[in-house]
């Protein structure tokens, strides 16, 4: 009997995480074909929080941890490639499988590539369509070195087949961020009972509650964009209590008195980031949330909770035309009047998109698992 198609698949920040862990269950589901290898590039290096991802996820521990840390685009980059080189050439994988956008994602595919080694790419062809976020450069140049591109919706072929990937190479399967979100939504920790030490936020959220997360460098690390945003958030939290689970770039970018700020009002609750269980439930149970995070796009269209995006693009936007999503930008006026209608008209409807009907990981085994065997016969 043949030994199973070794896939060593890549992670490197807690958004690859719930992307991976349907996949890998998919591949244990064809064992005897698919061997899934786990290495985590350590890009993202709180251990706490992803372990309790990990936990959350009912993933494996990687097999292999890179331990790159964090530093500048280049040299985290480059910091990432030097260490996967000779994991890949003591595996000697059929191929890799890397999901996402982050610089993991790029510098194992830049490896992989130069090594003759098949990359396939999972959430292939999102565009924002401003090579200003490094995201985007990421994505870009992954599609165009991987093999078996994979895609969330049809916007993201339409972008491929643009740059000239061959249709042959894509293949139409959903999102796997929905996946993870159905499987462990019925284990989801309820916002209540993750601030049930904090009396003033169960008597604050009589009326419910909204959501915020930031992060993304163009908000948090220009200090007029971030004051402007503050005090946007500050405003809608006049009519609705904000829980803000603060990042740590966005609370190194903020400090000690602009927290203090934030908060003064009372109805802005800081607190540390969530682990997945936590979030899913703070998602599940907001009247609205305002991020400028892709994957949290995606989630509150599937749970059908309204959201805000604070950014002028989105690479996601299926969320935006079918979706509960709204692009509104970074203006505090804009911001304070969408949130107002919203809270005025009620839960907005948005449909879910085609094929985000949790089994995008088991259409990603079964077209690996074709175009491996297609490989091998010549």
């Amino acid at each position: 009997m043949a030994e199973p198609k070794k896939i060593v698949c890549v992670v490197g920040a807690r958004p690859n995480l719930m992307k991976v862990a349907p996949i890998l269950r998919a591949f244990e589901g064809r064992q005897d074909i698919l061997h899934g290898l786990l290495v985590h590039t350590g890009q993202h290096y709180d251990y706490a929080m992803n372990h309790r991802f990990f936990e959350d996820l009912e993933l494996p521990w990687p097999a292999v941890n890179l331990g790159v840390g964090s530093s500048s685009h280049v040299v985290q980059i480059a910091n990432v490639m030097l260490r996967f080189q000779p994991v890949m050439e003591a595996e000697k994988p059929e191929a890799i499988l890397v999901v996402g956008d982050v610089n993991s994602t790029l510098a194992c595919s830049l490896v992989a590539n130069r090594m003759g080694v098949p990359v396939i790419h999972v959430e292939a062809g999102l565009r924002s369509f401003d090579r200003t976020m490094p995201e985007e450069i990421n994505r870009i140049l992954t599609d165009q070195l991987s093999d078996l591109l994979f895609t969330t919706e049809a916007t993201a072929e339409a972008n491929l087949l643009r740059e000239g990937i061959a249709s042959d190479r894509i293949r139409f399967v959903g999102n796997v961020m929905i996946d993870s979100l159905q499987t462990h939504l019925q284990n989801a920790i309820p916002m209540a009972e993750t601030m049930a030490a904090d009396e003033r936020f169960l008597t604050a959220k009589e009326d419910g509650y909204g959501l915020v997360t930031l992060h993304r460098p163009s908000n948090v690390d220009d200090p007029e964009v971030l004051r402007n945003l503050a005090g946007a958030l500050r405003k809608v939290a006049e009519r609705l209590p904000l829980v803000f689970p603060m990042h740590p770039r966005t609370r190194v970018r903020l400090g000690e008195d602009g927290i203090a700020e934030l908060t003064q009002n009372a109805r802005i609750f800081v607190i540390e980031p969530l682990g997945y269980l936590e979030m899913l439930g703070a998602m599940r149970d907001a009247r609205l949330v305002l991020t400028d995070s892709g994957g949290v796009q995606e989630e509150t269209t599937a749970l059908g909770v309204p959201c805000l995006t604070l950014r002028k693009n989105t690479e996601r936007p299926i969320t935006v035309t079918q979706g509960t999503n709204h692009l509104v930008g970074i203006d505090p006026e804009a911001i304070q009047s969408m949130a107002n209608h919203i809270l005025d008209k009620g839960k907005t409807t948005g449909a879910i998109p085609d094929l985000w009907d949790g089994r995008a990981a088991e259409r990603i085994a079964k077209e690996i698992e074709i175009w491996l065997a297609r490989r091998s016969d010549g």
